[in-house]
């Protein structure tokens, strides 16, 4: 009885994963192609772990910077992308869709976010209806989940974060890069191959070490929900958006997230790659 259970089991596992497969034929075989903008965060939020002190803050609103950002606007359209989709999470879809469609009718003035300035300003210069929203936080194991909730686990984690040699190491090599001189040259900086792999180094050294317990794997464990986990469902959101062989897809997102995506975009069987370089270097 159990050996006809199992096999009823496999059968219904296997057809069932066929049906997939034929689903997704027409997309592997025309891949879709997908070009990734890494940028900063154009209003400075400081969220991240190295922020820009406000003496090196750009408006992105004054001259300037728009009119570089609107020339980059109008390279990037060149690659004539028919989805664009940007890092904010879905659910923020239907405020983002209210606030484009104010946008494309001139009853909204955009404010510095990226969004805005990249995002909506090429997707209305091509008349897109939408903007997809793909972000997501990422989501981390019980453990760690326990740390944060924890004011002396979590002091000690603090602890190694701030003091650690590694991130005086990561702080020599982007030092002199803290305020922006050109709009073209830092994107053209941040989206180069091999500033988005050496970027892949950092979350290998630090806090991806730190041990609670020797021989644990706590900074493994959290850079796992942290980085890897949230880039992963970042890209399965984009999997989500409904496009043909015709389409071509824009990513814009933050350039450190280029370290995971790219490399995931390029062995995709779905998707082929696009770099935007070829298209900024020559603004």
């Amino acid at each position: 009885m159990e050996k006809v259970c199992l096999r009823s089991i496999l059968i219904l596992l296997f057809t069932g994963w066929l049906g997939t497969t034929h689903g997704q034929e027409d997309k592997i075989n025309h891949p879709v192609e997908v070009m990734t903008l890494g940028t900063f965060h154009f209003a400075y939020p400081n969220l991240d772990a190295f922020q820009t002190a406000e003496e090196d803050q750009i408006d992105v609103l004054k001259e300037p910077w728009q009119s570089q950002i609107i020339a980059i606007a109008k390279a990037i359209a060149t690659f004539k992308p028919t989805v664009i989709a940007v890092e904010w999470e879905p659910s923020r879809q239907q405020y983002t869709d209210s606030l484009y469609n104010e946008y494309k009718e001139g009853r909204w003035e955009p404010g510095k976010n990226e969004v805005y300035q990249l995002g909506f300003r090429i997707a209305a210069n091509l008349g897109l209806d939408k903007v997809y929203c793909v972000d997501d936080m990422g989501r981390h194991y019980t453990e760690i989940l326990e740390i944060f909730g924890n004011e002396t686990r979590l002091a000690s984690f603090e602890d190694f974060y701030t003091n650690s040699p590694y991130l005086q190491y990561i702080r020599e090599r982007i030092e002199g890069r803290e305020k922006v001189s050109s709009m073209v040259e830092e994107l053209a900086y941040i989206n180069h191959p091999d500033i988005v792999n050496k970027s892949l180094s950092y979350y290998l050294l630090h806090p991806f070490q730190y041990e609670e317990e020797p021989g644990d794997f706590t900074g493994v464990d959290f850079e796992t929900g942290r980085w890897f986990n949230r880039n992963l469902r970042i890209f399965r959101n984009v999997q989500r958006i409904a496009v043909g062989p015709e389409d071509r897809i824009l990513l814009i997102v933050g350039a450190e997230h280029l370290n995971l995506l790219n490399y995931f975009f390029e062995i995709s069987a779905e998707y082929q790659f696009v770099s935007p370089l070829p298209l900024l270097e020559k603004l």
